[in-house]
């Protein structure tokens, strides 16, 4: 495995092969690398990421070593992803004007947020925008904009068949999707954390409620400011998270990412707006 990253040129195909290579799988990390170094589209590489986030699945491995082989293949795709946006050379990838914004994001065809202005990219770790909506607190304060991403292969077969297995779909983490915040106005990280937790702990039913200590030590200490960016890309039991200043961590729970779930697709979604806008995108796939 370490000789297939020093043998490939592309940044991309090493990054892929040294996530592989966490799995102790050389044979994967070969596969995950070629597939990476040949990719001229984005579709592409989607083929590559998947190769390796199933390979994290079937690795004969503790489920320690699964769940940090599958966070770092979570991230290496999140970032490769993007990258090879950005470096693409075909005429299909400049046929749409690019503008970054910001991390490891890339502009294509970018949906505003209609109370906030908000702009959300097409295109977001890897995942397609499906829906946004702001977050009013006291019927008048727009605290935040939030959009969602989803996988449009995983929901290929959800979106025919209505509103009520879309919604169902949205309530499982077993269905990968990120969820970006963008804050429209300054707030301080103790405030926002803890409207995060308020949200998640009668969610939990009191189980793992140690993993709300571990997402409020994910975040940095100071305000965010009008404009930050927070990212939780949920996949079964795990959430990565990307803070304000840009640090990955993670949280290993189902309870945890179901809870999430709750907070921004169920009955009481925090933003009725999103929800609804995110189910309609959904079908639109």
């Amino acid at each position: 495995a370490r000789n297939v990253t020093k043998s490939m040129m592309c940044p991309a195909a090493r990054a892929a092969a040294c996530s592989a290579r966490k799995l102790g799988s050389r044979a994967l990390a070969t596969q995950v690398a070629s597939n990476a170094s040949a990719s001229t589209s984005t579709s592409t590489f989607l083929v590559a990421a998947t190769l390796a986030s199933k390979g994290a699945t079937t690795t004969k491995a503790s489920a320690n070593v699964r769940e940090r082989a599958n966070t770092a293949l979570m991230a290496a795709a999140a970032g490769i992803f993007s990258g090879l946006v950005i470096l693409s050379q075909e005429p299909t990838q400049c046929s749409a004007s690019l503008e970054k914004t910001g991390g490891d994001v890339v502009m294509l065809g970018p949906t505003k947020e209609p109370a906030t202005g908000i702009l959300f990219p097409r295109l977001c770790n890897g995942m397609t925008f499906v829906g946004c909506g702001v977050r009013i607190k006291y019927g008048f304060i727009k605290v935040y904009a939030v959009g969602t991403y989803m996988d449009p292969v995983a929901m290929a077969a959800v979106k025919k068949d209505g509103d009520g297995s879309i919604g169902k779909a949205l309530l499982d983490p077993m269905y990968p999707r990120c969820i970006r915040i963008v804050m429209n106005r300054s707030l301080s990280i103790d405030k926002y954390t803890a409207a995060i937790v308020e949200a998640l702990e009668p969610r939990m039913e009191g189980k793992d409620l140690d993993k709300l200590e571990e997402f409020k030590k994910l975040n940095p200490p100071g305000d965010l400011v009008q404009g930050a960016e927070m990212e939780m890309t949920v996949r079964g039991n795990t959430m990565l998270y990307k803070n304000s200043a840009g640090a990955v961590g993670a949280i290993h729970s189902e309870v945890f990412c179901r809870a999430l779930c709750d907070v921004f697709y169920g009955e009481d979604a925090v933003s009725p707006p999103h929800k609804e806008s995110s189910v309609k995108g959904i079908k639109a796939l």
